[in-house]
């Protein structure tokens, strides 16, 4: 069902609105409210930080080890450190430290000039297309992807006024939402939730999927997709396990990242009071299921995903009215579009590759510099993008993608297959060719040694017998 819509436009010579600017911070209580007990009802508005109001799974310990985290950090000390000592540290935190020095708040507000509105509007008309660039969408948005995304797909769908959610409400839980992403992440960041959320909705209009979907699985393959990956520190789980991060105590070195994501998402959805006209049951099980489905993208439970995928394909059982069945294969969705760049065109792949490939990087080179061993894939000089690429494809989604294609053999799933074929072969042309450029470098690089060996061997012939040798004489004392 299509419904008309306006997006909100706050005017630039109005102050933002309290209720779009109020965060209180995950580690910002009341004077009069208790760490231990139960909330004060009159302040469920605050913050009460990002897993639950309630003491019983482990908050108190999450808020001393945040509230421990921002004390350790020291506001003189260099870029480079901070990353590591603050690392996964709360963009709202932080957010919260700016409001509290009296810094505002800087939040990009949708607000774009008639042209840009205009082809961004065009672009959303072809939303389902495979071939959609987020990248140019982004750009249109003003930065905006995610909540524009989000927002209209969530009323081309009716969900809005299904599910009776409140549209101040709903725009404020997406902003704090794309706020939460880290932008300086070359690649986990909202332009990649946003990238996932499309891709989801692209799965969704599957024929299996759209005749047998109910309006609560679409709203929750919906908000999965959009939240996936909050507040991702761009480092993996491996680092934080070995440099003893307090999410990897809080969650048993289990999931560390996609529970953290997944009770960020909480956190929000509670903050805004997104589902509070809900009955308190149905709400709690949204909260499950949202889980659920985020856990689901977890890299290192591949196998058991993909697993019982293929058995269920095999002995031909899926039944697609049977609720649990349906969750599973929006798990399997959500895992699809969370690795779906492989499937892309090139012109939109290869931007992501390097994307997700810098960021391995950038990890490694934190990992040297404090002399902690580098993680698989994270060295700069002994992989290149086209090596990591090209055994991505070949061990994770190949196999992933070929049993989706079984499960929906449609246009999309062989137009992803086809893709990934095709830049998967651009990428071995790429490494021969750097291949063929080091080797014919070699040669070259051999004789240019030679003749500098000859070159120093006869001046330091001429200077044993003329006097001082020339290497004897510091840099820029040298007299002509």
């Amino acid at each position: 069902m299509e419904v008309c819509y306006q997006l909100p436009v706050l005017p630039l010579d109005r102050p933002v609105p309290k209720h779009v600017l109020s965060r209180r911070g995950a580690i910002s209580f009341s004077s009069s409210s208790s760490l231990f007990g139960a909330p004060d009802p009159r302040q469920l508005s605050q913050r009460r930080g990002a897993i639950s109001y309630d003491s019983s799974d482990q908050t108190a310990l999450y808020i001393r080890m945040l509230a421990r985290l921002g004390r350790g950090s020291t506001s003189g000390s260099s870029a480079p450190e901070r990353r590591v000592h603050r690392l996964l540290s709360f963009q709202r935190y932080l957010h919260s430290s700016r409001l509290l020095r009296g810094v505002p708040q800087q939040i990009p507000l949708h607000i774009l000039d008639e042209d840009y509105t205009g082809q961004a509007r065009c672009m959303l008309e072809k939303v389902g297309n495979w071939n959609f660039d987020i990248f140019l969408f982004d750009r249109l948005t003003n930065g905006n992807s995610l909540i524009t995304l989000t927002f209209h797909l969530l009323n081309q769908y009716g969900l809005v006024e299904l599910f009776q959610l409140d549209m101040v409400k709903l725009w404020r839980f997406l902003v704090m939402v794309q706020e939460d992403y880290h932008s300086d992440n070359p690649y986990h960041n909202a332009v990649h939730a946003a990238d996932v959320t499309q891709a989801m909705y692209c799965y969704m209009r599957e024929p299996l999927l759209a005749k047998s979907l109910t309006s609560c699985d679409i709203l929750l393959g919906l908000l999965a997709a959009a939240t996936h990956d909050l507040d991702h520190p761009g480092v993996n789980q491996p680092f934080l396990i070995k440099t003893d991060h307090y999410l990897a105590t809080l969650y048993r070195n289990t999931s560390v990242l996609e529970n953290h994501h997944w009770k960020s998402a909480v956190g929000l959805l509670r903050e805004t009071g997104l589902f509070s006209h809900l009955p308190a049951e149905d709400s709690l099980n949204m909260e499950r299921e949202l889980g659920s489905l985020i856990l689901a993208t977890d890299i290192s439970r591949q196998n058991e995903y993909l697993s019982r995928f293929r058995l269920h394909l095999d002995q031909e059982n899926m039944c697609m009215s049977n609720a649990s069945h349906r969750h599973f294969i929006l798990q399997m969705a959500l895992k699809c579009a969370d690795i779906c760049n492989p499937c892309r065109p090139w012109e939109l792949s290869k931007q992501w590759s390097e994307k997700v490939t810098e960021e391995f990087f950038q990890q490694g080179e934190i990992e040297k510099k404090h002399k902690l061993e580098v993680s698989p894939l994270c060295d700069r000089e002994a992989n290149t993008v086209g090596n990591i690429q090209i055994g991505f494809m070949t061990y994770v989604a190949e196999p992933l993608f070929a049993e989706w294609a079984r499960f929906s053999d449609t246009r999309l799933s062989q137009t992803m297959l086809g893709h990934m074929g095709l830049n998967k072969a651009s990428w071995g042309g790429l490494q021969q060719e750097q291949t063929s450029v080091s080797e014919e470098a070699e040669p070259s690089t051999a004789g240019a040694e030679a003749e500098d060996d000859a070159a120093r061997t006869d001046g330091n012939t001429a200077t044993t017998a003329g006097g001082t040798s020339s290497k004897e004489i510091p840099q820029g004392s040298r007299k002509s």
